[in-house]
């Protein structure tokens, strides 16, 4: 069983202006009936609305997201100071996926570190699986640097072989990996994957001006910066093979995901990726007590 869901960093705005249950009613009338909370405050408002909607929207609260440790200017819960409270929470919402969403920036330049966040890490996974919780690492493109050879992503699992893997195929088409052939090395070990196209946008009019102007430097940093994120089926990402090979290596959520909207609403840019699942034949992955699609 799979199920299409939303990642809620898309959401923190509307969470802020109409609070969580009003927002996860927009979300289930478009048609998506899973959410993962990120970067939305726990307190016990949010708590006490997502659980309101889990029993009166039907709305499947994926995951919750938690960091090893508190990290200033980094909001959230943190196993280090409130593993109380996230196991709490996590029961009251139903919830047994945990997940991080980035190692501290200060563990990413040394293996040391990175060694270090990772033995920590499977420290909190054995205590969380006494608690029926399992816990899952997300990663960007900085995942994909190697140290002798050898990818930081595999260090980290190799070093915390209690903690899954949620993979966001679009920072693995960034770090220049495939995504479907990712998802079949990590088989077994993903229980969730980030949905989120990789778009090649079209140089601007501004891009052009600082060309004509003889400004090089300023046109080639345009000419860099043209890689963009995109709504599904927007970009040059192959979701008709994404999705089934998600769902086959054992993906419990497939998570609607866009950093930048580039002006669009976020409605507007869920609801395009709602369309293109659709057509691409996933639709019956939109619910979780159907059978889940295997090919489009």
């Amino acid at each position: 069983m799979a199920t299409i869901g939303v990642q809620a960093m898309m959401l923190k705005q509307s969470f802020e202006q109409v609070g969580a249950f009003e927002t996860l009613r927009k979300v289930s009338d478009i048609g998506y009936h899973a959410v993962e909370i990120s970067q939305i405050p726990m307190d016990e408002a949010n708590v006490a609305e997502l659980e309101q909607a889990r029993s009166e929207l039907g709305m499947d609260i994926a995951a919750l997201s938690v960091s090893l440790q508190s990290t200033p200017g980094r909001p959230g819960d943190s196993l280090e100071s409130n593993f109380e409270k996230v196991v709490e929470d996590a029961q009251r919402l139903g919830s047994g996926l945990l997940r991080i969403g980035m190692m501290p920036f200060d563990a990413m330049g040394s293996i040391s570190r990175v060694v270090d966040f990772a033995k920590l890490a499977n420290d909190y996974a054995h205590r969380l699986a006494e608690h029926d919780l399992k816990l899952y690492y997300h990663n960007h493109h900085i995942e994909f640097a190697k140290f002798d050879g050898v990818y930081m992503l595999d260090i980290i699992e190799d070093n915390s072989p209690l903690m899954g893997l949620e993979i966001d195929v679009h920072w693995v088409q960034r770090g220049g990996l495939d995504p479907v052939r990712t998802l079949r090395k990590y088989a077994g070990k993903t229980a969730m994957v980030h949905l989120k196209d990789y778009r090649i946008g079209a140089l601007d009019a501004d891009a052009m001006q600082l060309l004509e102007a003889g400004d090089f430097a300023g046109f080639m940093g345009k000419f860099k910066d043209v890689v963009q994120f995109a709504e599904v089926g927007e970009g040059n990402l192959d979701f008709a093979s994404i999705v089934p090979t998600a769902v086959e290596t054992g993906a419990q959520y497939l998570l609607v995901e866009q950093d930048d909207l580039y002006g669009r609403t976020v409605w507007e840019a869920l609801e395009t990726s709602y369309n293109n699942l659709q057509k691409l034949g996933f639709g019956d992955l939109f619910a979780a007590d159907t059978p889940s699609a295997l090919k489009a």
